[in-house]
């Protein structure tokens, strides 16, 4: 990092780093996702012009010692660096047993992280950090389509009394492969309707969340007066 960097250098870092946020930014706005491109932006630019003011005054005050406090300009950009991590933990939301928001936080951290690396001159450093997030971001996304995880989802059934038992709805189920992680029934209407939640758990993809074959079929036999079927935890970024 030059100690006396020139006006055209600091151009060069300040449109590196807007670009970066940009790009970055960019895919997440064509997604609808939080933290798009005016956030990337910002947060990029914001840490680059800490870094670079850090950087000017680096000549004149690092390590100054003035009675009992020492002034190093540096700890501006490691501010920075703390209060985005104060910032990404806000936007971390916990619904139920869902955790949201983990994605939008790791990407302010990351162009935080961008914006110092162009601010303090580290040019191809950022080039090729801002190539690894790009490919996280918008490559790994497409990947994570095929990728075989554990999947859940809620089955609420609602069936009369000449509709299939629990047990039956339970035998149906595992028969088609799916594993019950726990479940729960309401009785109404004196024991006449049984109202039965079922959790259940599968291996799959993300694109495996439709409705599988056992769910219509379940719900065309007699007696079944409501089946609902509700994915749970399915990402979406």
């Amino acid at each position: 990092m030059p100690l006396t960097p020139g006006w055209d250098e600091l151009a060069l870092r300040l449109a590196l780093a807007a670009l970066a946020g940009g790009l970055i930014g960019f895919d997440r706005d064509e997604h609808g996702r939080p933290a798009g491109l005016r956030t990337t932006l910002l947060v990029c630019l914001a840490a680059a012009t800490a870094m670079i003011l850090a950087n000017l005054l680096l000549p004149t005050v690092t390590e100054r010692t003035a009675g009992p406090f020492t002034f190093d300009v540096l700890r501006l950009p490691l501010g920075v660096l703390s209060g985005m991590g104060f910032l990404g933990a806000g936007a971390i939301v916990r619904r139920n047993d869902l955790v949201l928001g983990l994605t939008t936080a790791a990407t302010l951290w990351m162009v935080t992280i961008i914006g110092l690396a162009f601010g303090s001159g580290q040019l191809a450093l950022g080039a090729a950090v801002t190539g690894l997030a790009l490919a996280v971001v918008w490559g790994l996304k497409h990947c994570e389509r095929f990728m075989p995880r554990e999947l859940r989802a809620s089955l609420v059934l609602i069936a009369g009394a000449d509709g299939p038992s629990r047990e039956q709805a339970a035998a149906q189920i595992t028969a088609a492969g799916f594993r019950i992680a726990g479940e729960a029934v309401i009785y109404g209407d004196g024991g006449q309707t049984c109202e039965t939640h079922f959790d259940l758990a599968w291996r799959g993809t993300r694109r495996d969340v439709a409705p599988p074959p056992f769910v219509p079929a379940l719900a065309r036999q007699p007696g079944v007066r409501k089946l609902q079927w509700v994915p749970q935890g399915v990402p979406l970024s």
